[in-house]
This record gives structure tokens, sequence and C-alpha cells, in this order.
């Protein structure tokens, strides 16, 4: 493609003809449509199954409502992927993630296979059901405009460093949500540990093919937003390519081992159930 100061749109037909461009350069970053041609699916997954398939750019975002039971997978292909996740009650979004009751109840500050992901009214609204790296942080929450702007010189989300609050408010605006239904988020593939002196350590990637598989236990919006995290240490903006695949399953049951881990999970995961009952869910 040219340069934007050559491209060509003064009548209707090379208008066209920039749009087709421009739309080629970027097809590797749209959602595979039909999700069932994604050329990614996910090994014993029946491609069949996949009712979504996307990669999701460095410094892009995505967002999609799904239903209760839908496993979502998401994969670090290169191991710079960082994957900042907000959850919503797809039935009635002011029920949102809540990061402290999903670090309180499990009694787990780390996320891992088994996690509960917690919405303030004691229901669980996903749990994660496979973890390949370990490598992720439910304290930091995403990038902001100001640190942006101050450590990379840009934050605009069409620019070169997006934040990740940035592109969480344009996704949340399609599903229309404002900036203040907007919690803390949790973040997958970049890790960050509580250090002795009560500081953040940070711990980066598990390396290139980590995953992530979670379930969702009610009918959820779910918005994402790839950017680097907000503690990186390294001067240059990194990220990879994110990798989102979902498929219809059935949500926890009661004796599976996270619905028992504890007291406080087992009253959540019952508490999820009712609602979801009640809904005819």
């Amino acid at each position: 493609m040219t340069a934007a100061s050559e491209r060509v749109t003064d009548t209707v037909a090379n208008s066209r003809a920039d749009a087709r461009a421009r739309g080629a350069l970027v097809s590797d970053w749209m959602p595979h449509l039909p999700a069932v041609s994604s050329p990614f699916a996910p090994e014993g997954v029946d491609p069949a199954g996949l009712t979504w398939a996307e990669t999701v750019a460095p410094g892009g975002y995505t967002h999609r409502v799904i239903a209760r039971g839908t496993r979502v997978r998401l994969d670090d292909v290169t191991g710079d992927a960082n994957a900042h996740v907000l959850l919503f009650n797809a039935l009635e979004p002011w029920e949102r993630l809540n990061v402290a009751d999903t670090v309180k109840i499990p009694w787990q500050a780390y996320l891992s296979t088994g996690h509960p992901l917690l919405s303030g009214d004691g229901r669980v609204l996903a749990t994660v059901a496979d973890d390949t790296t370990g490598r992720h942080d439910a304290l930091c929450g995403t990038s902001t405009d100001a640190l942006n702007a101050a450590k990379y010189g840009d934050a605009r989300p069409e620019g070169p460093s997006p934040s990740g609050r940035s592109l969480f408010v344009k996704a949340a605006a399609k599903r229309g949500l404002g900036p203040g239904d907007l919690p803390p988020s949790i973040s997958f593939f970049q890790g960050v540990r509580v250090g002795p002196d009560g500081g953040f350590e940070w711990q980066g990637s598990g390396g290139p093919g980590g995953a992530v598989t979670l379930i969702a236990e009610l009918p959820l919006i779910v918005l994402i937003a790839n950017v680097a995290h907000p503690i990186d240490p390294r001067t240059d903006y990194i990220v990879g390519p994110l990798r989102v695949h979902a498929w219809r399953g059935e949500p926890t049951g009661q004796g599976s081992p996270q619905f028992d881990a504890s007291p406080e999970s087992h009253r959540a995961y019952l508490n999820t159930i009712d609602y979801a009952e009640a809904r005819g869910l």
C-alpha cells in the first residue's frame, strides 16, 4: 500500500480500491468468519464446533458475547502476548469482574488452573480450566493513558503504543458500556508476584506457546485488550499476537475439583447455579 500522503481517494472507485488494499493488510487481525474456517483450531478441538476464532493484533482489542458453558482458549503465539481481560454478566452487565473477590474467595492471588473469576455479587463468572504457564496477574490492572504517554510517548488507541484503558473504553462502547463501567482487569501471559518487601516483581512470559482456557459460568460479555503490561520493564512497547478460540461446552458442575476447592468457592458456584436456574439457563 502507498504511504498515507500518496493514497488516492478522489473518486468512489479509487476509494474502494484504497479500502480493499488497506483491508488486505490487516486481514491477519480480522476474525475468522465463519469461526470453523480458522487454520489454528486448538489441538483436540473439533473445528466444526468453533463459535469464535480470531487473532488479536499486538496493541489490539476484541469483544464478544458468549453463552454459558463456552470454553474460551487464549494462546500466546510468540511469548509476548498480554491478554488483559474484563468479564460482564451479559444479562445484567452491572454485574462484572471483581478482582478483589477473585483473589479473596479462593485465598489465592495468583491465577492458574481451577481459579474462579468472581463478580462482586458472589457468583463465578468464569473458571480457569487449563493453564500451561502460571505467568499471569490479578494485581496490577491494565495500562493507562498517563502511564503510556510518559513511558512510550503515545497512548492513543490508534497509535503505536495504545493503553489498555483506552482500548477497553472502545470495546465497552460497542457493548453499550461506558468508561465508568470498567473495573480493574486481570491479565494472562505476563507474570507478576509480590516480593518480600510488598512490592511487585516482574516475572515476564513463560515463553512461546502458552495457553489458558476459561469456562464461562454465565452468559458473558468478554473484553480483551492485547497490550504491554503496565510494569513491563522493557523500554520498548513489546506485544505479540494473541489467538482466541471458543466453542460450546458445559459449565462447571458439582463434584468437579474447583467446585469443592474451598467452602467459599463451593458457595460461589452454588450462587451461580441458583442464578442460572432461575433464569432458565
